[in-house]
């Protein structure tokens, strides 16, 4: 296969291999990204708060032959943010791709949830992207590029999970997808989202499992409400951010993309 990526360079942030327990080969999507990213010729800038999770992401990059930096940073602390951005252009001269991963979800309706919750949800899930956005796009415009944010399609429908802040704060991403798509497109920077739906990831076992009740009651459950009979895994949103990334996309702007089955096509 051609390498879609090839000369390019991708920084990805909450590109993580979790350390969260999870069934053997249910990986997160940063990971996959990461991963897919390198093995499609992109020099990856892999970000992440946790130094474990980024060397086991590192460890298969380089163990495949592919190009990995990591990077120890917070997404809630622009400065970090900044500096990880910077020095993916110190080390590899320039850059090419921003795909902005980091989410948490917040459990709980408005009469559950604290202030400081709601409050810590935006942060980490919409203001990350505008930290990165903002730091990245000055780069960007020297030869153009691509943004990926990864949004949720709980941020268009409901998903039968009571988590309004984490809902709302991914709606956010979508709109400020949209509105930089347009004010950059003149310019060559593409601005795209994903809305993952149903994915087995090792988050829904840290942050979900217990509105099923147990993890195997979960996955059925999971499995069961997508079209597909199943859920979707990480190398499915990793392979939607590759097209998204690469020349291939080359006149796609402004989507928000899902993949979730169909489900978004789904009465609720």
């Amino acid at each position: 296969m051609v390498n879609r990526l090839d000369a390019k360079t991708a920084i990805v942030f909450g590109a993580g291999a979790s350390a969260v327990k999870a069934p053997e080969g249910c990986v997160s999507n940063g990971f996959a990204t990461a991963v897919t990213f390198a093995k499609h010729g992109a020099r990856v800038v892999a970000v992440d708060r946790d130094e474990a999770a980024l060397q086991g992401t590192s460890q298969v990059i380089m163990a495949a032959g592919g190009e990995c930096s990591p990077v120890v940073a917070d997404v809630t602390d622009e400065a970090q943010v900044a500096a990880a951005i910077d020095g993916a252009v110190h080390i590899y001269g320039r850059l090419d791709i921003v795909h902005n991963n980091v989410g948490v979800t917040r459990l709980g309706g408005p009469t559950e949830l604290s202030e400081q919750d709601w409050t810590s949800a935006f942060d980490i899930n919409v203001t990350s992207v505008f930290r990165a956005c903002k730091h990245a796009i000055p780069h960007l415009l020297v030869r153009g590029g691509a943004i990926i944010n990864v949004s949720s399609l709980a941020s268009i429908r409901w998903t039968g999970y009571p988590y309004p802040a984490y809902s709302a704060s991914k709606a956010a991403v979508n709109q400020l997808t949209q509105s930089l798509a347009l004010q950059y497109a003149d310019k060559g920077i593409r601005v795209n989202a994903i809305l993952p739906g149903l994915i087995h990831t090792p988050l829904i076992y840290q942050q979900l499992a217990g509105e099923h009740g147990d993890t195997v009651t979960m996955r059925a459950e999971r499995d069961a409400n997508s079209p597909t009979g199943r859920m979707g895994s990480a190398w499915d949103v990793a392979n939607a951010a590759l097209f998204l990334a690469s020349d291939e996309a080359a006149y796609v702007n402004g989507v928000a993309l899902p993949v979730d089955g169909g489900l978004h096509a789904k009465a609720a």
